[in-house]
């Protein structure tokens, strides 16, 4: 670290913008030893406004056209301007609405010195700090709402639980909740999205990094640059941390933990269906299981970054805000009268990375998430490899398929349905239970575990499969889930275990060994999604040992994933003792 870190930074232009813009503001830590730099944009007005806060790795002062160029290109033309980010609200739109941003760079990224340690329990004290600082500004009228994107909207959750004074409302957008389950390691498993993640867009604006200026990615350190060594001594690398620890009560889970249930201030959850591999689990648990008073829960289709900005999104976002900031409800958000869950019905098929041709999808507001009126309908499937809703009369057999299957090297079985008879809606919650085993292969190691990887698709009555948006543009299936079968451990006991969403607590004593020929019962949560699945469309269970098509950058191809551990041949037993079904949330008509 440099020796000296300069605190009065502050600069002031309030004749250049339709804005006053504030330049490395200096926010000195409460919960310990540190300061934060941030920038302030605030309407030219006398009257004291409400604060939108964003907190997070990216750099307050790259621009969004250098950050993410064919982004920038695509998002609304109303919240593009001299000082626009990526994932972030646009102050000049902002602005003109009366309310003041505060964009700051996380601990030891951007301007701001000390220790990078994204996600952390650090991370989350600094962020309150923020919070609590910007309600006390004398330009604040003392209340504080937080906006954002994947990032900038998962760290909402995480901050909100802590409860900051001044905090009023908070607006996750495509955000996960749970460090553990939604991002580092699916059903036990770990991510490989964490080094791309890390090595692109973390580390490349770490605090003291030489070139980022002629790099155009934003200016340099302030105090200078830093040395390899002392970069590599002043920052946690998730690629490594989260690849050495394997289970929620390591201390380094368990510090990044915390109660959604402790969240108290109104939300809106902005729950992306396309977001099949990291963010959708967090926005839909979130809103479930928040306490607030007054919570709302919106499904949204498309990639993850023009949603945000477009008018139908932003205009229900300022009247959120509005109604909670400035006391100006015209929306409904206070009062009951508008319904908390807006669901989005994914009928037909509009093609991928469409954003015109999603619009044709139809939305329908519910009283409650999940649905109460639910039919929890078991599809089973069978050794000839169909999926139905009756039951089969078998005697024992199995299906074998090989272990380690990746993108490049599939290794998968597939269950298809008959053509369905009528159009059927599915919307909610999904649970494999199936009977596997793993055996070695000849000349082989023994393994020790079988990963689990499911997929839900769906196939139109012209036999295509109809393929949605992912968030990153990518064609993605309905939805997928996954277990390390050495984590199969369900807790039952705990309140927060239903029958439609089993709860594993991932804890190091909940290990069971994976013995090869031993056939285990498991429970699989598969994420929950929506269709409307026409007459005679059809619907594909797929199982396989590795990632398949729809999981983008997002995938589970890490050394962890050893020939050693997991090479063999994988199975699924059928029998009057070995019954394999896929619970479907089927809705009825109303």
């Amino acid at each position: 670290m440099p020796n000296r870190i300069m605190e009065d930074l502050h600069v002031v232009d309030d004749k250049s913008y339709p804005y006053i813009y504030e330049e490395n503001v200096s926010i000195k830590l409460e919960s310990f030893e540190g300061l934060v730099r941030c920038n302030v944009y605030r309407p030219k007005t006398e009257e004291q406004v409400p604060v939108l806060v964003t907190y997070g790795p990216y750099g307050k002062d790259i621009h969004y056209k250098d950050y993410y160029p064919s982004s920038w290109a695509e998002i609304n033309p109303k919240h593009k301007s001299a000082h626009s980010a990526f994932e972030t609200p646009d102050p000049g739109f902002w602005t003109s609405k009366g309310y003041a941003l505060l964009r700051a760079d996380e601990v030891g990224l951007g301007q701001s010195p000390g220790l990078l340690d994204t996600m952390s329990k650090s991370t989350s004290d600094a962020f309150a700090d923020v919070i609590e600082w910007a309600a006390e500004q004398s330009w604040s009228n003392g209340k504080v709402g937080l906006a954002g994107i994947s990032y900038f909207a998962g760290s909402q959750w995480r901050v909100a639980a802590r409860r900051p004074k001044g905090l009023a409302a908070i607006c996750p957008t495509d955000g996960m909740a749970d460090y553990y389950r939604d991002r580092c390691r699916h059903g036990g498993i770990l991510t490989g999205f964490l080094k791309w993640w890390s090595d692109n867009q973390v580390l490349s604006n770490q605090y003291g990094l030489p070139g980022r200026a002629s790099r155009n990615w934003g200016p340099d350190t302030i105090e200078g640059d830093l040395s390899e060594e002392e970069l590599a001594a002043n920052r946690h690398d998730q690629t490594i941390e989260t690849a050495q620890h394997l289970y929620r009560d390591d201390p380094y889970y368990a510090s990044r933990d915390y109660n959604l249930e402790d969240i108290t201030v109104p939300v809106l959850s902005f729950a992306n269906w396309g977001s099949i591999m990291i963010h959708l689990h967090g926005n839909y648990e979130g809103f479930r299981l928040a306490s607030s008073q007054h919570k709302f829960l919106r499904f949204t289709s498309g990639r993850h970054d023009l949603p945000f900005y477009d008018d139908e999104h932003v205009d229900l976002q300022l009247s959120f805000f509005d109604a909670f900031l400035k006391g100006k409800d015209q929306g409904g958000w206070t009062d009951g009268t508008r319904p908390p869950v807006e669901l989005l019905l994914r009928k037909g098929n509009v093609g991928v990375n469409n954003p015109a041709a999603e619009k044709a999808f139809q939305r329908r507001a519910e009283t409650e998430w999940p649905l109460s009126r639910t039919h929890h309908v078991n599809y089973y499937l069978t050794p000839d490899k169909g999926f139905s809703p009756d039951k089969p009369l078998v005697k024992y057999d199995r299906i074998s398929y090989p272990a380690l299957g990746n993108i490049e090297h599939q290794q998968l079985v597939n269950f298809t349905s008959d053509p369905f008879p009528n159009e059927t809606e599915i919307s909610g919650y999904i649970v494999a239970h199936l009977n596997v085993s793993v055996t070695p292969l000849p000349g082989g190691p023994v393994p020790t575990d079988l990963d689990l990887f499911l997929t839900l698709r769906h196939f139109g009555d012209d036999g295509n499969e109809i393929l949605y948006t992912g968030i990153t543009g990518e064609p993605v299936p309905l939805c997928k889930g996954w277990l390390r079968v050495s984590m199969r451990h369900v807790n039952k006991d705990h309140p927060r275990h239903r029958q439609w969403l089993p709860h594993r607590d991932y804890f190091a004593r909940d290990v069971l060994p994976v013995i090869p020929g031993e056939i285990y019962p498991v429970d699989v949560e598969i994420w929950a999604t929506n269709v409307i699945v026409a007459k005679g469309s059809r619907l594909v269970f797929e199982l396989s040992s590795g990632d398949t098509e729809g999981s983008g950058k997002f995938g589970h191809d890490t050394p962890e994933r050893s020939f050693e551990k997991l090479a063999g041949n994988n199975h699924i037993h059928f029998g009057p003792q070995y019954e394999n079904y896929v619970t479907l949330p089927i809705i009825p008509p109303r």
